[in-house]
């Protein structure tokens, strides 16, 4: 039985650490951290919880192949799916617009804002309607399709093709200008940041639309859990916390993985589902460089990197007549030099097991930038300094919340504050960067195979292999490294 060593016990880790012991290989996944799920985790704080990562998961919709794969993987295994009736709530001057899951419903309410805006609206709408079609591939990678598959897999994104062929090289800012009404233009440019491709947009509402994106019940933590506990039903073994630190190379194979607490582990394979820049930069020490990579990573302006300041909130009180996520302006406050003028309040009304009875855990993400995180790495060499600002943003989000509602004034507390550092701290996170390389209007588009030059015995996994990254990229690219080591090992591959 060929032993595989799994660097990194996140979503693709626990999900090719899955797919390998149903396929006969003896598997071990070592967690630097004592918990599983990587990034798709949360945490407590004064008898709150705090979700820190599902925002919304693409393959909730039963039936679907990505739905299936998670099912197999146990992450979604007869669980109830919170589906919100918006995507997002947004405030602009009095005027109040709503990505709905229901698609006539939200060109109805967009027509009655701005009725001079129903070419632009219905333009919309038809090209979300057009991409419901689409599903994520999820059977196996390109590399491992024959000529005819490969065919069949370019006809069956036939839409997808002509969405990025139309609004790929367009940033969602100049895409909003094409609406005449500013609450729609807003709405629309403030999206994703500016840079990022006018395509993410129809892509995340067609998923949306149709209810292949909503949210597990019991959060992120117990999401990734139950995939730890299917792993370990089927024989897998967990070494947590033991952070890998050095790759014993013989040649063109790895021997073995050496961790941070003196243990090492001899394997046959190695999978890497953890950071590109660890594996990359620190496990083979810079010695085995890819090009695809090496060029993203030296041109931030073409492929920048989202990262955000993570602040959470507790509130006694209830906000089930709040929309899920609002996103609403506020009296701007400075984050190292750049004004903050608008956040995005999440509350989890619909988990009651979040907060204490009769109360609401609520969270506000802040995009973070390259400098960004410069700053945040320069404040974290003088601790007190870093503790006070994070202090800082977390009082002056609260006041900010606190203004637009009232209501809530002496109800409110800070229960944590996380930055890129946190994400780089704990999920060895390069630059605090919580999803992968997001497509721009001037970045190319990645599909990696996680093959590493020079070195036959060792896969990269996760969601630096493809854009847009997130969950669904993770766990199936955990799958298919497995695939790719069945026919290595020149044996059919199980996928149930």
């Amino acid at each position: 039985m060929k032993k595989v060593v799994i660097i990194g016990g996140g979503i693709a880790g626990l999900s090719a650490g899955i797919f390998a012991q149903k396929n006969g290989f003896d598997s071990i996944i070592l967690e630097k951290n004592k918990s599983l799920g990587g990034e798709c985790t949360g945490w407590d704080r004064q008898g709150y919880h705090i979700d820190g990562c599902i925002h919304w998961l693409v393959g909730t919709k039963k039936g679907t192949p990505m739905h299936d794969l998670w099912t197999t993987v146990g992450a979604l295994d007869g669980v109830e799916i919170f589906h919100p009736e918006s995507f997002l709530t947004f405030e602009y001057e009095g005027v109040t617009v709503n990505l709905y899951r229901d698609l006539d419903r939200l060109k109805s309410s967009w027509l009655k804002i701005s009725p001079q805006d129903e070419d632009a609206i219905d333009g919309l709408c038809d090209a979300i309607e057009g991409l419901q079609s689409f599903e994520i591939p999820v059977e196996k990678p390109e590399d491992l399709m024959t000529f005819l598959e490969k065919i069949r897999l370019m006809s069956s994104m036939k839409e997808a093709g002509m969405i990025m062929r139309k609004f790929g090289k367009v940033s969602l800012k100049d895409y909003a200008k094409t609406f005449k009404h500013p609450a729609l233009r807003e709405v629309l440019a403030n999206f994703l940041p500016e840079g990022y491709s006018a395509s993410s947009i129809f892509f995340a509402l067609a998923a949306f639309t149709k209810g292949q994106a909503s949210i597990p019940i019991g959060g992120s933590k117990a999401f990734s859990m139950r995939m730890a506990e299917r792993y370990l039903a089927l024989g897998g073994t967990i070494e947590a916390p033991c952070e890998a630190v050095e790759l014993v190379i013989d040649c063109s194979k790895v021997n073995s993985v050496v961790c941070k607490n003196g243990k090492t582990f001899e394997a046959d394979y190695v999978i890497a589902a953890c950071d590109a820049h660890v594996l990359y930069e620190r496990l083979l020490k810079g010695k085995h460089p890819d090009r695809a990579f090496q060029k993203r990573y030296n041109n931030p302006e073409d492929y920048p990197l989202a990262s955000n300041i993570y602040v959470a909130l507790g509130y006694k009180g209830t906000m089930d007549d709040h929309p899920r996520s609002l996103s609403f302006p506020i009296e701007p406050f400075e984050i190292h030099k750049r004004p903050v003028s608008r956040l995005i309040m999440t509350n989890y009304s619909y988990e009651p097991e979040f907060a204490p009875e009769g109360h609401t855990s609520i969270t506000c993400a802040i995009n973070q930038f390259r400098s960004d995180y410069e700053a945040w790495h320069t404040l974290d060499r003088a601790s007190k300094a870093y503790r006070r600002e994070k202090a800082r943003i977390g009082e002056a989000v609260l006041g900010a919340i606190e203004t637009r509602f009232p209501h809530m004034k002496g109800k409110l507390k800070v229960l944590d504050v996380a930055t890129p550092i946190t994400y780089q701290r704990y999920c060895n996170a390069y630059r605090g960067a919580f999803m992968s390389f997001l497509p721009t209007v001037r970045g190319k588009m990645m599909a990696h195979t996680g093959r590493i030059k020079g070195l036959n015995n060792i896969f990269l996994s996760g969601q630096w292999l493809q854009p847009p990254g997130g969950l669904p990229v993770a766990v199936l690219t955990g799958k298919d490294t497995i695939m790719r080591l069945c026919k290595i090992e020149k044996q059919p591959f199980i996928s149930r």
